[in-house]
């Protein structure tokens, strides 16, 4: 019968002892040691977020960007942080050889040749998966992804790919294999015309473009000029052919396009705005507002005796009995109609019958009187009376004397109970009980023993003598007192 032969477990490349399972730590292919697992230039704990793997050796972002990345102007994150640093100072000084920490050499290290077409395509070497940058299906060196003509460093959004088959930063590309000459560029300052030495190799252009210079046969050319109208330059309105240069507003002669542009009964084309002062409406009611009413062209006089002023009789045309406008009783229509109580009202007489003021679905209230109130006219004509309706403010009154008999509002005569109101001690009917801690009380004894103050079932607290209190009044009698308690260091309770 064979031995047993035990599982051999991976070895740690940073310590070269086995590594089992309880403590691995993965990266780059290979299994650490947990303790193990930290930067070989500074000696910084990593974990998976923030670990890079270069030739079985471990490193920070920042410790391989400084041993791997490139160096020099155009890298880091701004002006002011520029990479010149290669970790000099987590070296340790060897005069027989190379500086070495934990097994990781810290020298520049000469690239590799790869083979012809597979390595970087402008310096030739290997390209490793840290560093490699992409463009025209090659990978390329990260400090090799720069301008072949500014070295300027690119990414992916600045890279152009040319067919030299190098690539170039957009600036570069344009000046290079984009179009010469005017008209070309992203504005009057960056037009391209590098391909012209002097100035007098610039194409010379004429300031105007003299589009009548050929004349078309009546009612054939530009409406405008009578010119030839080509298909590069022609502007379509009306089924009429027009320049682009005379397709402008005859009155403000501001530029038009499909959108804005307005034929006139004249043939000619306008704006919106000249269209409508010339051939819209005027006078009160048009355009986009009281600011901007189109007047254009009206005398004051004109203005006033044009401006719209009517005031309908709803009764001229009588409804029969029962049909028409409670109110007024003319006939009700369709364009005017209000609803309420399942009759019909006009817009005109739809208001308040006392205060007379407008009312809509949300404020009218039908009366016991067949007609309609606003919400307070009805609280005085048909609502409660006297103390314990409504809110304190708006207690009404319609006999013009107070109401105040009782002014605790407490009764003053009736039988004592044992299990009545704890502080009355008269009897509590369910209309008016209020519960707390399984006892019973009137809603007007409901309130806080030491303020007064009116309570309810989300501020009540029974204290331990059998009376209730507000959360202040409760904290300060039974609360705990002195130094770390209360709201505060400016409100700490001791009293």
């Amino acid at each position: 019968m064979p031995s047993f032969q035990p599982i051999e477990a991976p070895k740690c490349p940073r310590c070269g002892k086995s590594v089992y399972a309880a403590e691995e730590r993965l990266a780059g292919g290979y299994v650490f040691h947990k303790n193990c697992f930290k930067c070989g230039m500074c000696n910084k704990s990593l974990d998976s977020t923030n670990c890079t793997e270069h030739e079985r050796e471990l490193y920070c972002k920042t410790c391989h960007g400084r041993k791997f990345g490139p160096k020099g102007y155009g890298f880091g994150t701004g002006a002011g942080t520029l990479s010149m640093d290669n970790g000099s100072q987590f070296l340790r000084e060897n005069g027989d050889g190379p500086s070495v920490r934990n097994g990781a050499r810290l020298e520049p290290r000469a690239i590799a040749r790869a083979p012809e077409g597979e390595g970087c395509p402008r310096c030739g070497g290997y390209v490793y998966a840290a560093e490699q940058m992409l463009a025209r299906g090659r990978s390329w060196h990260k400090e090799c992804f720069k301008c072949g003509s500014c070295k300027k460093g690119l990414d992916s959004i600045l890279c152009c790919e040319a067919p030299d088959k190098n690539i170039y930063c957009k600036g570069c590309y344009a000046k290079k294999f984009g179009p010469k000459g005017y008209g070309y560029g992203q504005g009057g300052g960056a037009l391209q015309s590098d391909c012209y030495a002097h100035d007098d190799g610039a194409p010379q252009i004429r300031a105007a473009i003299e589009v009548d210079k050929i004349q078309a046969r009546p009612g054939e050319g530009c409406p405008r000029c009578g010119g030839v109208v080509y298909a590069a330059e022609q502007k379509l309105s009306k089924g009429r052919e027009w320049h682009k240069k005379c397709f402008n507003c005859k009155d403000c002669h501001k530029t038009l396009d499909s959108i804005n542009a307005s034929d006139g009964p004249d043939r000619d084309i306008y704006c919106r705005t000249c269209y409508g002062k010339k051939w819209g409406p005027h006078g009160y009611g048009f355009a986009c507002g009281s600011g901007f009413l189109q007047t254009d062209g009206l005398t004051e006089d004109q203005i006033s005796a044009n401006r719209p002023f009517y005031n309908p009789d709803t009764t001229s045309i009588k409804a029969r009995e029962g049909e028409g406008c409670p109110r007024c009783g003319g006939a009700v229509f369709a364009a005017e109609q209000q609803l309420s109580k399942g009759k019909v009202w006009h817009k005109k007489c739809y208001n308040c019958a006392d205060c007379h003021r407008p009312l809509d679905s949300m404020l009218a209230c039908d009366g016991p009187d067949g007609e309609i109130h606003c919400r307070a006219c009805y609280g005085k004509l048909f609502g409660p009376k006297g103390f314990g309706y409504g809110h304190a403010p708006t207690l009404v009154s319609t006999s013009g004397e107070s109401t105040i008999q009782f002014p605790d509002g407490r009764p003053l005569n009736g039988p004592k109970t044992s299990g009545g109101c704890p502080r009355c001690g008269f009897a509590v009917f369910a209309a008016e009980q209020m519960i707390s801690k399984t006892r019973i009380w009137h809603k007007r004894c409901f309130y806080c023993s030491d303020c007064r103050k009116s309570l309810d079932s989300t501020n009540l607290n029974d204290g331990p003598d059998g009376d209730i209190y507000c959360r202040a009044c409760y904290g300060r009698n039974f609360g705990p007192k002195g130094v770390g308690y209360g709201l505060g260091a400016g409100a700490l309770t001791t009293f």
